[in-house]
């Protein structure tokens, strides 16, 4: 396409003018969209087999896609659009980084160390010195013959392609230099240019024309964009955007530094929030059809508002099974040599990230080059076990037990983020889930297994639709409704399970769901449901064998932990049951099943400080507020049967009951309750030397508390329904009366 701009005599190349740098005029809209077939890049040949000790190349024998075998759910690998709010998730505050004029960031001296020079071909070390005497930058391979040059074939000043002018170099990578340049053209914007490692090897100028053609079709704020693409005295340089700020590594290394040279990992909440950031980049190569293969710590630059993707030369097509993969040792998935890349190998890379970036990973390159330390071992694997099951889950040995969409990563580790931030910094952090109701109305008492969320419908099941119509409550109503469904679908067996459950008809939940599991081993609300009846039918160690599963499935979501939390409450493991009701409670306080629970294990473990504590954490803009408040209350004045309170105790208990929004009967029958305690500590002498403190309006003395105690007595008598509980009453109040002369 020729240049749109008056007397210009350039060529468009990739949106651009190769002379005068402006894009053309744009298109009328009936002829957007209209680009010819054979506009398209095609593929460049296979990039033939490379190596490095941190670098491995590989020819994909099979297709992108799980290995042979696998019976994964077609379709489970397409990836939709995932987004965050901005980076942090708009949880975490993550540490800037400051602003730098770019001539900065260019090498004083341009040289590359003796220790990562290795033949392109071979892998084998070249260039070293010997006996003091420093290696070449140029030369020969002695194993392969190949040529190699680690010398930079620009200089400063250096006009490229007439535009492009050379400052200095900035860094150099697995396929060449990278130097930074000013355009001429375009206001002296920076750019960058990436060269070649060795520009007479062929194989490495296919690669560079792959990065370039793959970055020209993408298009996304979290991805470097590509400018041009320019040939210069026979050497091709890709130009690309200047993402200003400091790579990933680079972040860890500055800590180590600042650290006396000891590791420093990132918070986990900051590590989190950066792969956060990144995940929806790679979900939207994953819908372009292409795979980045490459992603570690290297290629992610962290600007002053965002993430940048960079360093797209490992990329390929989806369906491109010949084309050769590269990708780093310690990051690359297990399955790439014989089966080839495909998107839940890609997430692998992000798992294996992240993990870097969380803990002082040594041997992830060695030892631990497919899996990770003992959990016991690695202290943020001990406190957060949902992180540490998210990295299993995002790393596991066969492609199909792993995420299966960026999207997918994207929610569970959201989920994850929550946990941590609400552990680390003490509050809250609710969210609502996409894959399960909200939490139930909850009481103090035993919660059972209907207090419990239910997973929400598919809306793109075919009997979604119907579903919502359904109405009614009566499970054999609902069994008959779901008979007549005009189509039978994955989400209507699931509901007819869920009815069965409530019924107690084993043997025919038992033939609900056997067969979805036998169709889909990974459909995890068969587990669920299974749990479920498991629950109802009194038998909590089944249900902690697939709750856990289904937690394994989903690390993020906090329904399988309340559910683990009811299970081992009625198993009577209240150590692992408290465990599990903290984190929902400490997460997201509507799970108010969640804080009552924390609240009966911490008291039967003696811990009324901590029953306490937990009844506090329901907010008061739940509809369970008063009911935890009264319970608190009844805590603190071991009216529910616990240890003997204090004078302090009973003030605290009364001063919650008098801003309580409570009705009469139930606020005279609290009273009563705190009064005839007191009374009692009074007796015993608890009160002395409580000074002007007061109780209820009462004065901590004998003959207050008594009125008090009357008054209660008689405002529940005139509210009793049955005469011979009145008459109780009545009496009760005389007895309790202190003797006056009226």
């Amino acid at each position: 396409m020729k240049c749109t701009q008056t007397g210009c005599t350039g060529t468009i190349v990739d949106g651009y003018c190769d002379v005068c740098g402006m894009a053309p005029a744009p298109a009328p809209a009936s002829a957007r969209h209209s680009v010819p077939a054979a506009a398209t890049p095609s593929r460049v040949a296979p990039i033939p087999s490379q190596a490095t000790p941190a670098m491995s190349a590989v020819s994909a024998g099979a297709p992108a896609s799980a290995p042979a075998g696998s019976s994964r759910r077609s379709g489970s690998s397409r990836t939709r659009s995932s987004t965050t709010s901005r980076l942090g998730a708009g949880l975490v505050e993550v540490p800037p980084v400051p602003a730098r004029d770019p001539s900065e960031a260019v090498m004083a001296n341009p040289v590359v160390p003796e220790s990562r020079r290795l033949c392109s071909r071979c892998g084998e070390p070249v260039g070293r010195g010997r006996d003091g005497v420093p290696g070449r930058t140029s030369g020969f391979c002695r194993k392969c013959g190949a040529a190699f040059s680690f010398e930079p074939k620009l200089k400063p000043g250096d006009l490229v392609a007439g535009q492009y002018e050379v400052v200095g170099c900035l860094a150099h990578g697995g396929l060449g230099w990278i130097f930074l340049a000013k355009d001429r053209n375009v206001s002296d914007r920076w750019v960058v240019l990436k060269g070649l490692l060795n520009t007479a090897d062929p194989d490495a100028m296919a690669a560079a024309l792959a990065e370039r053609r793959f970055l020209a079709e993408v298009e996304h704020p979290n991805i470097v964009k590509i400018y041009n693409f320019v040939q210069h005295e026979s050497s091709g340089y890709i130009v690309m955007e200047y993402v200003g700020g400091r790579s990933l590594k680079q972040i860890l290394t500055e800590r180590r530094q600042a650290n006396r040279g000891n590791p420093d990992p990132l918070p986990p909440g900051q590590a989190i929030a950066y792969m956060l950031e990144i995940l929806p980049a790679l979900g939207y190569l994953h819908e372009q059809g292409l795979l980045f293969c490459d992603f570690k710590i290297d290629n992610v630059i962290q600007t002053r508002h965002s993430l940048k993707l960079i360093d797209l030369g490992g990329v390929i097509r989806i369906d491109e099974p010949d084309a050769a993969v590269f990708g780093t040792v310690g990051y690359q998935a297990p399955e790439i040599a014989a089966a080839g890349p495909s998107v839940p190998s890609d997430l692998f890379t992000v798992a294996r990230t992240l993990a870097v970036l969380s803990f002082d990973f040594r041997g992830y390159q060695g030892t631990y080059k497919f899996t990770f330390p003992p959990q016991d071992e690695v202290a943020l694997f001990a406190r957060f076990d949902s992180l540490y099951r998210f990295l299993l889950k995002g790393s596991a040995p066969n492609p199909d037990d792993r995420f299966q969409s960026a999207e997918e990563m994207s929610d569970q580790l959201l989920g994850v983020l929550r946990e941590v931030v609400a552990a680390e910094e003490g509050h809250p952090v609710p969210s609502v889930s996409k894959l399960f109701t909200g939490p139930s109305r909850a009481g103090s008492g035993r919660v059972d297994w209907r207090a419990l969320p239910r997973p929400q419908v598919a809306a793109d099941d075919p009997g979604a639709g119907y579903l919502a119509t359904i109405t009614g409550t009566d499970p054999r109503h609902l069994l008959a409704q779901l008979e007549g469904a005009p189509e039978q679908s994955l989400e209507i067996e699931l509901r007819r399970a869920a009815t069965m459950i409530e019924l107690g008809d084993w043997d025919g939940v038992e033939a609900q769901l056997a067969p979805i599991e036998a169709a889909d081993a990974w459909e995890w609300r068969a587990s669920w449901y299974r749990g479920l009846a498991a629950l109802a039918r009194s038998d909590p160690a089944a249900a902690q064998e697939r709750f856990t599963a289904v937690y394994h499935a989903l690390p993020g979501e906090l329904a399988p932990k309340l559910a683990l939390g009811i299970a081992g409450e009625l198993d009577r493991d209240g150590d692992a049951a408290g465990s599990w009701y903290d984190i929902v409670s400490r997460t997201d306080p509507a799970f108010t099943a969640a804080s009552f629970g924390l609240a009966r294990c911490r008291l039967a473990s003696g811990d009324r400080a901590g029953a306490l504590a937990a009844y506090d954490r329901v907010l008061d803009s739940a509809s369970a507020y008063v009911e935890a408040q009264t319970t608190r209350i009844r805590c603190l004045g071991a009216l529910d049967g616990g240890v003997d309170p204090t004078i302090r105790d009973l003030v605290a208990a009364g001063s919650i009951l008098e801003g309580l929004d409570v009705d009469s009967e139930q606020r005279a029958k609290l009273t009563a309750e705190l009064l005839q305690v007191a009374l009692r500590l009074t007796h015993d002498g608890a009160a002395a030397g409580s000074g002007s403190a007061s109780l209820l309006g009462c004065r901590l003395e004998e003959r207050d508390l008594r009125f008090g105690l009357e008054r209660s007595y008689r405002t529940l008598a005139r509210r009793a329904a049955a005469r011979g509980e009145r008459i109780a009453l009545v009496d009760r109040a005389n007895q309790v009366r202190p003797r006056t002369w009226t």
